[in-house]
């Protein structure tokens, strides 16, 4: 096959994409097929956050009952050991993020996998309090792999789709907080079924569901995946067919000459793959910008100076503390809060258990949906328009928010149904500003995509810990706490 970079002399398998000849990235979203490097690593980037929250929410859906109970736990230590897991990934996520420059988002990615792993197999051994936050902090790395599944996603396809690209895999991924849910309950209840006391099952839940699925999309990760579109990492410098202070002809004559090209191949036996007509596009048009050359650098002093002082990097960093914020606090504490509300003969652990993973399963879509309006609204209004649209999304969640919060605090007996409605339509304004957020990330700060990805992530991170401490501070039934998140969350991206 026709290589795509005049400065690159690898050869790349490569069927049914469309890729810019600029910088080798996917102009498109092969998202149903498994025979190109996009959609290989497309899929691991998602599947590698989705399992990371098997093991960093597992506590969620049992910890409202039945390991409260066992570990005789007070409703103060469960919140604190909700903050401390977010602090955990908080740390992680910054430091990922230089990583990610450095080395790569595909092995810092299947690195945070196996490490997270270890503390998920010692979660059955918890026995106190004190204990549980040990454990809770080191599974906290795994919130890490946003940063490596974000990046990677961004390495991998152009400007034109990276918002989608980003806010599937982003969205695909945060589903796992939901399907967490589901599974661990349901396992817990099968397992008391087939007779283990509770105290046993809990525990067993750990070591047959997160440990092994951890260890094998990191293997995965790490024989399937590929660094970059101009193969490891350290070739990434390669995938440039134009310089900023190049010229456009030199693309625009390499475009002209791919079907020559493949053709010359196809004579003498070199070609690898035969390429789908669909796989070159025209860009005799084509306007080498600065974005489309723009390749990670390592982090030093002068790349963290330009970074933490440019204004572009705080306006998506702010509003990821309180979109990303608002939804791990809410995450972590809505089983726990519809159990106290509706707490009956009825309605126990279970049942809070899988309407609160319903948050987190609307990922699926929401945030995807985010991400491709911000892609649509880029054709248009360019990255002004995804930042109005990101500010809009903000104070709408605040605004539904707060209505929740005064509905509950009005209501002595609240229904269910009013509050599942909600939350529901909360969730979809919510996760789908995380979509537009992560379609504007990309745009700012580019040459430090890790970096720029491990801010934001974590501040989103900061915003949960923040969030989180609103839920651990306000009495149930919780109402204030709405309110108050309301309150942050429609001032702060407004400023």
């Amino acid at each position: 096959m026709a290589q795509v970079s005049s400065t690159s002399s690898r050869k790349l398998n490569l069927k049914d994409v469309v890729i810019n000849p600029a910088n080798l990235k996917c102009s498109s979203l092969p998202l149903f097929s498994l025979r190109n490097q996009y959609s290989i690593n497309f899929h691991l980037s998602w599947l590698g956050f989705f399992v990371a929250f098997l093991s960093w929410f597992a506590f969620a859906p049992l910890i409202p009952d039945v390991i409260k109970k066992d570990l005789k736990l007070t409703s103060a230590q469960v919140g604190n050991s909700n903050v401390v897991s977010l602090c955990a990934t908080l740390v992680v996520r910054m430091v990922a993020g230089p990583l990610v420059d450095r080395f790569g988002p595909r092995k810092v990615m299947a690195t945070l996998l196996i490490l997270g792993a270890i503390p998920s197999g010692l979660a059955g051994t918890v026995s106190t309090a004190n204990g549980l936050y040990v454990v809770r902090f080191f599974i906290g790395i795994l919130g890490g792999t946003f940063v490596a599944c974000q990046a990677w996603t961004t390495a991998f396809f152009d400007t034109n789709v990276v918002g989608t690209a980003n806010a599937l895999a982003g969205g695909w991924g945060n589903s796992g907080g939901g399907f967490t849910f589901i599974i661990m309950i349901a396992l817990f209840n099968k397992l008391v079924a087939d007779g283990l006391t509770p105290h046993v099952a809990w525990r067993a839940s750990f070591a047959l569901v997160p440990v092994p699925v951890l260890l094998s999309v990191a293997a995965a990760t790490l024989v399937f995946g590929t660094d970059h579109p101009a193969g490891r990492w350290s070739d990434r410098h390669q995938a440039i067919a134009a310089e900023l202070g190049g010229t456009i002809k030199e693309d625009q004559e390499h475009a002209s000459s791919y079907e020559s090209k493949k053709d010359a191949e196809k004579k003498d036996g070199s070609a690898e793959v035969e390429v789908t007509v669909a796989a070159v596009q025209d860009f005799s048009s084509y306007n080498v910008s600065k974005l489309d050359v723009a390749v990670s650098r390592p982090l030093n002093g002068r790349v963290a100076y330009d970074v933490v002082f440019n204004p572009l990097t705080w306006l998506p960093a702010l509003a990821y503390l309180t979109t990303f914020g608002y939804e791990l606090a809410i995450d972590a504490n809505l089983a726990n809060v519809l159990y106290n509300l509706m707490k009956s003969p009825s309605f126990g652990q279970t049942k809070a258990g899988y309407i609160a993973g319903i948050y987190g399963f609307l990922n699926i879509v929401t945030r995807p949906l985010g991400g491709y309006w911000g892609d649509l609204i880029y054709k248009k209004f360019g990255v002004p328009g995804k930042k109005y649209l990101l500010i809009a999304f903000g104070v709408v969640q605040g605004a539904l928010s707060l209505g929740l919060g005064f509905y509950i605090d009005n209501h002595h007996e609240p229904s269910l149904t009013v509050i599942i409605v909600l939350f529901v339509i909360l969730a979809i304004v919510n996760e789908a500003a995380n979509g537009v957020n992560f379609s504007l990330v990309p745009h700012c700060n580019p040459c430090s995509n890790g970096f720029m990805t491990g801010i934001v992530g974590g501040m989103g991170n900061l915003g949960g810990i923040m969030f989180a401490l609103i839920f651990r501070l306000q009495p149930a039934p919780a109402g204030k706490a709405f309110v108050t998140c309301g309150i942050i969350a429609m001032v702060c991206p407004a400023n």
